[in-house]
């Protein structure tokens, strides 16, 4: 049996819940990370923010659960098919590197969408540590209208799955509903590269910012150690 040594964080306040204290549990172990040992941990509800890997280990709260979607068995809306058919005159494609086109749009979005949060204003730093890190493979999904970047998803890549690190877009294509556009997208591109699972983070009920993410059905949520499916 291996031995993997995991450190508790010190608390802070939650982002997502109002008066609660957040925890994390880290991975510090010897052994270096890499795609193979993050997709096993992923399976167990770790997520990477830059090279480190956690998961909340929270004092008598176990609101945050890890959400993924079985992407073969994906079951399109007729909403989610009109998403699709309004940008079918955009283009889509895979890149391995970080353009310079990206910032601009990043820094847009966040500095309209997110007025409110915790990251504004956007700063070059802030892209930088969802795509710096040295022991993962990421892709980046590219959407543009003829020649304009209008969104780009980062997603890191393990041998069964591809993990949603951030999405961002261009504002001004309120009506395209990006956010839901460029899920379906890392959905295609997860079934096209043949893998299984397409990992969206961690999901809250109580939180309104983050029910997006089941309206992909069917999902799964880790509870108690536990995949549960929803369809």
């Amino acid at each position: 049996m291996t031995t993997v040594k995991f450190g508790l964080s010190t608390t802070f306040n939650c982002g997502y819940l109002a008066d609660k204290q957040e925890q994390l549990l880290i991975y510090i172990d010897e052994k270096s990370l890499s795609p193979v040992i993050y997709s096993a941990l992923q399976s167990k509800g770790f997520r990477r923010s830059e090279s480190h890997v956690y998961r909340p280990h929270c004092e008598n709260c176990n609101a945050c659960q890890s959400i993924r979607l079985p992407v073969h068995n994906f079951k399109i809306k007729s909403s989610q098919k009109r998403v699709l058919n309004k940008a079918r005159d955009f283009s889509v494609n895979l890149s391995n590197t970080v353009s310079d086109k990206y910032y601009p749009l990043f820094e847009k979005y966040i500095n309209t969408k997110h007025l409110d949060g915790v990251m504004y204003p956007a700063n070059q730093a802030q892209l930088d540590s969802f795509v710096k890190c040295d022991w993962m493979d990421k892709v980046f999904i590219e959407l543009r209208d003829q020649d304009k970047l209008i969104a780009v998803a980062i997603c890191d890549v393990t041998p069964d799955s591809l993990s949603a690190v951030y999405t961002f877009y261009d504002p001004d294509y309120f009506k395209y509903s990006l956010g839901t556009l460029m899920i379906l997208q890392q959905i295609n591109i997860t079934k096209q590269l043949d893998k299984k699972w397409l990992y969206l983070g961690y999901y809250i009920e109580d939180c309104e910012k983050m029910n997006y993410k089941t309206r992909f059905l069917p999902y799964q949520v880790r509870r108690n150690d536990i995949w549960f499916e929803v369809d």
